[in-house]
Parts: C-alpha cells; structure tokens; sequence
C-alpha cells in the first residue's frame, strides 16, 4: 500500500504553505507526491456555462474532463456523510506516486505530521499526539515524545519523510 502522510494543524496555522515548499522539495529528492486536500466548503472544480458543468448537472454521477494537460474525475456524493480517505486514497494512480500527502483529515487513522505556529492561538496542550503522530513541526521550541522540527526546515522534513518511507 502507498504510504499516506497527513499533515494536521488548526486552521490558519500554515498548512497550505508548508506544502507548496515541501512537494517541490520532495519532488527534487526523487519523491512522487500525490495530494489530497480536505476543505470544508462547498467547491466546485468546474464552471458554471462549460459543456462539462451543464452535463455533470444534467445527472451524471461521474464526469471526467480530460485535455492534454490534465484529467480530472467529479463524482457527485450527494448522499455520504463523511468522507473515506481510504476510497479517495485508492483513487489515485499508485504508478505514478511514492507518497500521498494529505491536507487535514486530523482525525484520521494515518500518520501525520502536526504543525503547531506559537502564535497560532492554541497552547500545546491542546496537541493531540496519538500513535500516529511521526513529528511536530514548530516555529518555536518545544519538549515532546516526538521528534520536533523546525517549521522552516524543509529539508529537515523531507528527510525525515523520506526516513519514515524507508522504514515502512
């Protein structure tokens, strides 16, 4: 199975911009990243007047828009109430990656990599580091269980990363 690697934080805590330095990083290390990324809102990936957007909306459960570029496959799920990360993992081409790397889902069963900013409005305490919690990145020092890194360490988390792969 492809390992899959969370990382978790609070919202506005820098999950996002961590990730647009670690996958170009990873990348030069010879890692194939995947990304799946959880949001809250209600968003939509097509545009309202495309012939795509009017045929999805006409009733089909499943659309693929496909160009040279890039393929991307909707599937309308109306009626679940959670979502699967397992099913949304076993969706992506494991030929094509080494590791997907997964924004949010904090509450998921999968290692994770937590980010806690000093400023960021919670205090550690409030860190729930379970068993599968691998590190902490931090802008600030801290005395944990787990291995503490420095939030703006990039390589540091590529290494460790790619530690974690290897000993899969």
């Amino acid at each position: 199975m492809i390992p899959v690697l969370a990382i978790s934080a609070w919202s506005g805590t820098g999950k996002t911009t961590l990730l647009k330095k670690l996958i170009p990083a990873l990348c030069s290390a010879g890692v194939r990243p995947g990304l799946i990324k959880h949001t809250h809102h209600n968003m939509d990936v097509d545009k309202p007047g495309k012939d795509s957007y009017e045929l999805r909306k006409a009733g089909a459960a499943q659309t693929i828009v496909a160009s040279r570029q890039r393929w991307a496959l909707m599937t309308e799920t109306p009626d679940e109430k959670t979502l699967d990360l397992g099913f949304l993992v076993s969706r992506m081409d494991h030929s094509a990656l080494d590791l997907v790397l997964v924004e949010g889902f904090k509450h998921e069963s999968v290692a994770k990599i937590l980010l806690f900013r000093r400023d960021a409005g919670h205090d550690t305490c409030e860190l729930t580091l379970d068993e599968h919690v691998i590190a902490v990145a931090s802008d600030t020092g801290l005395s944990l269980p787990v291995p503490v890194l420095d939030l703006n360490d990039t390589d540091g988390m590529v290494s460790l990363i790619q530690q974690w792969m290897a000993s899969r």
